[in-house]
């Protein structure tokens, strides 16, 4: 059985309010399940291991997918939840693939944390997928702090400076995910409007721009991992 990693935020705080943050709870459970009922087994992980803050705007009636009640009556996922595997303690070797969901909470920790940025690379360089959504691009910075020019010219989608300052939070956040990715070479692609699922693919890199995104872009990542292992299969061809 092939095995996907996602890797969640550890940040809970926000800048210059009282207000709290980290995991987008949709942009976890949406992916997760379309692994799990596409075959796959997924491993959870966050770089302080134990269950990961969850954005408390994100449990609120009007952001509560389908993916979310099913997670509510799934007691062995929110037992995975509560117990992610520290970080530093996760081999890329033992995956398939990686897929970072989003919340704010990745633009502090996960833009920083060494242990993600080494891992992105060990996948990419093995020839393994890395997908991301919404502020989960956040990690691809710390990749870039590892390897300088990793993100000069990759095409990216993340949160868009627009929707920040539609969701009231552009005071509250060290810096604009969409500038800072640009200002280190990505091109980012968003949707014309605000809000509404986007994916972009570069090569082995898949990132998704908000929380609507966050199903297509697992559904993505799937598509590439087949079109992957449907290559593998290709039979040898012997030179006459």
């Amino acid at each position: 059985m092939k095995k996907i990693l996602m890797v969640l935020t550890s940040h809970s705080g926000m800048e210059n309010t009282d207000g709290k943050t980290g995991v987008w709870l949709g942009e976890f459970t949406d992916p997760y399940y379309e692994f799990i009922d596409a075959g796959y087994q997924v491993n959870l992980a966050s770089p302080k291991g134990g269950r990961p803050p969850v954005d408390p705007m994100s449990e609120l009636t009007e952001h509560v997918t389908g993916a979310n009640r099913r997670y509510n009556d799934d007691e062995a996922a929110k037992a995975a939840f509560s117990h992610t595997q520290v970080l530093d303690q996760i081999r890329s070797d033992d995956y398939d693939a990686v897929f970072y969901p989003g919340g704010h909470g990745p633009i502090w920790d996960l833009a920083q944390d060494n242990n993600s940025g080494i891992l992105i690379l060990d996948f990419l360089d093995a020839g393994k997928p890395v997908a991301a959504v919404c502020h989960g691009p956040a990690a691809l910075i710390s990749a870039e702090r590892q390897r300088p020019g990793f993100l000069k010219g990759k095409i990216v989608s993340a949160f868009s400076n627009t929707e920040e300052t539609l969701v009231g939070r552009s005071g509250n956040v060290p810096y604009l995910l969409q500038t800072k990715l640009e200002e280190l070479g990505a091109e980012v692609k968003t949707a014309l409007v605000p809000f509404l699922s986007h994916v972009e693919k570069d090569g082995l890199l898949v990132t998704g721009q908000n929380p609507l995104s966050a199903g297509p872009t697992a559904k993505a990542l799937i598509d590439l991992l087949n079109e992957t292992a449907s290559n593998d299969k290709l039979p040898e061809v012997t030179p006459i």
